[in-house]
């Protein structure tokens, strides 16, 4: 398992560029709230702690993890933003519905950070059960919402 020995909150300021003039957007879905609202706060945290600006982070909210693909495009298309950073949380269900939505919301981004300018970073928990969701958002591994965020700042670093 990838989080085994690493705390997804620990970075290094002295490696990571100052966020100050930099803005970003970040699109919560509302699904699995609980999950997403521990990322998001992760997420503030280090921008903030890194030299953004409250005045320099949008935040919008989408249904479902699904959805964070249109909302981080729209994004694009109508905010001047220098990064993005899409937060969801997908948890295994009892049917396949879970690899649907995991799949379609990763290409999705994926697809977002080939064909626009803007960045946008995948926080998008894809767990086997709530346990492993609170370990991740806040939790024994750390923060995922707080690794987005510096990926956020050094990706939007290379574009300026």
């Amino acid at each position: 398992m990838a989080t085994i020995n690493k705390n997804l909150s620990v970075y290094d300021k002295a490696t990571i560029p100052n966020a100050k003039g930099l803005r970003f957007g970040i699109v919560v879905s509302e699904w699995n709230s609980q999950i997403t609202e521990g990322l998001f706060s992760g997420a503030m945290e280090a921008l903030l702690d890194c030299g953004a600006t409250e005045t320099d982070i949008l935040r919008w909210n989408v249904p479902g993890s699904f959805e964070l693909t249109f909302g981080a495009k729209k994004m694009i298309q109508t905010q001047k933003v220098d990064a993005v950073i899409a937060i969801g949380s997908v948890i295994q269900g009892e049917t396949k519905h879970f690899d649907f939505v995991c799949d379609a919301t990763a290409q999705g981004i994926k697809d977002l950070n080939v064909l626009m300018d803007v960045p946008v970073i995948f926080c998008v928990l894809t767990d086997n059960n709530i346990q492993q969701s609170i370990d991740r958002s806040g939790g024994k591994h750390g923060n995922k919402g707080t690794e987005a965020a510096i990926a956020a700042i050094k990706m939007a670093a290379l574009g300026n």
